[in-house]
């Protein structure tokens, strides 16, 4: 925040993506009505990550859901750029332009599958929303924003782990819990590259989102 941006920005993701998603799709329900186009207030934006986004708090932001970790400028840029050329990675955020700082965030990963005809299953990750919004409905719009995007991109399903007490927001906004495969399982790794050794081998009924009835 007030360091200086790169002067061409890079978008992860084409921005015309967003304004063409039709949000009377989701069973989710707004009030008022609100979308990617239309986030409900004049100084709220919703698009891709941007290379600049490392200046607007946007480590900061996912700081509140995990550990970041001590990454640098540099680091960002190249992962950013390896999602960019990827074309798998569909970080979306939500920015409060009268601070120029990003206040929200989720990602859409794609899968590319052999099954369902070499079909892509999207991955929703990573959900996030400042707590000075609550009200605003953006943990809502941010969720339902990235999971049209996984539709209007063909995906045959979307998938995500939440907390238990999260399950009553996600059905609103369309999931279903399947039974029989409602847990995740992990396996964590040390830090460092190449075989340091697993950590943990857990079974969680649910992954990393905030402790809350929406996301946070």
């Amino acid at each position: 925040m007030g360091a200086p941006l790169l002067e061409q920005e890079l978008s992860l993701y084409d921005p015309a993506l967003l304004l063409s998603l039709d949000f009377f799709r989701s069973p989710a329900k707004f009030n008022p009505r609100i979308s990617a186009a239309v986030p409900g207030e004049p100084w709220l934006k919703v698009r891709p990550l941007q290379t600049g986004d490392f200046h607007r708090g946007f480590l900061q932001i996912l700081s509140q859901l995990t550990k970041v970790g001590d990454v640098s400028l540099t680091q960002f840029l190249n992962r950013f750029a390896q999602m960019r050329a990827s074309g798998d990675y569909y970080v979306t955020v939500i920015v409060d332009t009268r601070l120029d700082k990003i206040i929200g965030s989720a990602t859409l990963v794609l899968e590319r599958k052999f099954i369902h005809g070499c079909g892509t299953r999207g991955r929703l990750e990573d959900v996030v929303v400042d707590d000075t919004y609550r009200g605003k409905q953006l943990g809502k719009l941010i969720v339902v924003t990235v999971t049209l995007l996984a539709d209007q991109l063909g995906c045959y399903k979307m998938s995500l782990d939440c907390k238990d007490k999260l399950i009553p927001f996600y059905t609103s906004i369309g999931y279903v819990l399947e039974p029989g495969n409602a847990n995740t399982m992990n396996i964590r790794y040390e830090a460092g590259v190449g075989g340091a050794g697993v950590v943990s081998n857990r079974t969680a009924g649910h992954g990393n989102q905030p402790d809350d009835t929406e996301p946070s």
